[in-house]
């Protein structure tokens, strides 16, 4: 199917579907050292405020890397009329509609055996030939996974900071995803994943089994944080500390809250993420 018809066909159907000229997506394509922005970020503990550290004192840091002007618009496009349609299981709440950090922690509520990991160098890891893989994958011919690729990757990786990342990570982390829900259904585990951070939590104790999920994520090749790797009840899970009969906001957003009781109704973003906690808890 690489007959130059088909070739022009999938191209023709690619610009029509981003909305974009061929000749603005191949100039953009030729020249994308100027439609992104670059700078490091220093790591900072969700618990602490610090930043955060490697054993030698040496601060950890990030590389942010938006997009800029028409390529953000192209991804904006290609996020709303390619990516989102890709149905995701329900236990991917990082980067979904209408799922959060907190959707992502409710459904371990109740259950006493808890286990959280966070993945490595999430988007870095993900490779320019591991994302056209997996456009392959999903069903996409050569040519429509050529230029998607083309216009989501920056320097051989998929950058942080861009409109489509989440969604292409996500897409990208599926085959491990359903290797781990398979797992799960198998044991009567519940499983989540937001974006890096991946939760598993049972009634029972299934510490004999950590072995296995770990086998499964380093096995597709990606990086495990075992810093983050904890296996103990009552975590602190995507920021919501999840108990045996609620889930409730860390005490430091509870604190926030309180300072903001004399805040107009339009500036009290913490009281309205603590609202947004708390009404799960309410009986439907």
């Amino acid at each position: 199917m690489n007959s130059s018809p088909f070739k022009k066909y999938e191209l023709k159907k690619f610009y029509a579907t981003i909305g974009f000229k061929q000749s603005e997506v191949e100039f953009i394509a030729d020249n994308l050292d100027n439609y992104y922005n670059e700078w490091i970020e220093k790591k900072i503990d969700k618990k602490t405020g610090e930043y955060k550290k490697y054993k030698d004192g040496t601060v950890k840091e990030r590389i942010i890397r938006p997009s800029l002007k028409e390529l953000k618009r192209i991804q904006q496009r290609i996020k709303d009329k390619i990516l989102i349609p890709i149905d995701l299981p329900t236990n991917v709440h990082g980067g979904v509609k209408r799922r959060s950090n907190i959707t992502n922690a409710k459904p371990h509520q109740g259950n006493k055996f808890q286990f959280t990991t966070d993945l490595q160098e999430f988007y870095p890891n993900i490779t320019s030939k591991r994302v056209y893989d997996t456009f392959l994958e999903l069903g996409f011919s050569t040519h429509f996974a050529h230029w998607l690729t083309k216009l989501t990757t920056w320097k051989y990786e998929l950058p942080q900071g861009t409109p489509t990342s989440t969604h292409i990570a996500n897409l990208v982390f599926l085959g491990t995803d359903m290797e781990l829900i398979e797992l799960c259904n198998k044991n009567n585990l519940t499983y989540t994943r937001y974006v890096d951070d991946l939760t598993f939590s049972s009634q029972q104790d299934f510490s004999h089994l950590l072995n296995e999920i770990l086998e499964i994520v380093t096995s597709n090749h990606f990086k495990l944080s075992y810093r983050k790797t904890q296996y103990k009840g009552n975590q602190l899970i995507t920021g919501v500390n999840v108990f045996l009969h609620k889930i409730d906001a860390p005490k430091k957003i509870i604190d926030k809250a309180k300072l903001e009781i004399d805040n107009p109704p339009s500036n009290k973003p913490y009281t309205n993420y603590l609202e947004n906690i708390r009404k799960t808890n309410r009986p439907k």
